[in-house]
């Protein structure tokens, strides 16, 4: 809305510590604390619950990662969400290596046991999901793509145990608070 100076980042104070957002270009950038994975058993039934082999399973304190053999897999799944539902998570990534020109790797982001089936783009799973492709990829800067019916563009960047996620925003609400 142009109430904050160009050089100047929007600070947030939170539970996960400070946030800050920047422009950068005509995208916002959000620094955030990376969500390590750690190797950990894949539930029991996995496969067959999202429909797809997984190729890799790991966990995050917040949710489960799990990646599939290709871009077209990650793209075409129909997951069971009542199975899904009764994971003891939050959600479940699904990645893979992309296919698609331009882009580094491709997610979905599941989440019925919080009440959404999928989310469109979801920022916290990107602070996971650097981390796991930075290795993976060998490089810290990154193009992903959420491939949900939505779908997004995230830049990201990995610097040690911090994520800088970049993307473009528009406003869909305005509000104004009112002290009685």
């Amino acid at each position: 809305s142009g109430r904050l100076d160009r050089h100047e980042p929007a600070r947030f104070h939170t539970l996960s510590g400070l946030l800050t957002a920047e422009r950068r270009g005509d995208a916002i950038e959000l620094d955030f604390p990376a969500t390590p994975d750690e190797p950990a058993a894949a539930p029991d039934g996995l496969d067959e619950i999202l429909g797809a082999r997984v190729v890799n399973f790991r966990s995050s304190r917040f949710d489960h990662l799990a990646e599939l053999e290709s871009e077209a897999i990650v793209r075409g799944l129909r997951p069971d969400f009542a199975r899904l539902k009764s994971l003891p998570v939050r959600g479940i990534m699904v990645t893979s290596r992309a296919a698609s020109p331009g882009f580094d790797f491709v997610s979905r982001f599941f989440g019925p046991a919080v009440g959404i089936d999928e989310d469109p783009v979801t920022g916290s799973a990107h602070c996971c999901l650097g981390p796991y492709w930075s290795r993976r990829l060998g490089k810290t800067e990154m193009t992903a793509y959420q491939a949900s019916r939505r779908g997004g563009v995230v830049g990201v960047t990995v610097m040690g145990d911090r994520v800088r996620l970049r993307g473009r925003a528009v406003t869909v609400m305005a509000a104004k608070l009112i002290a009685g």
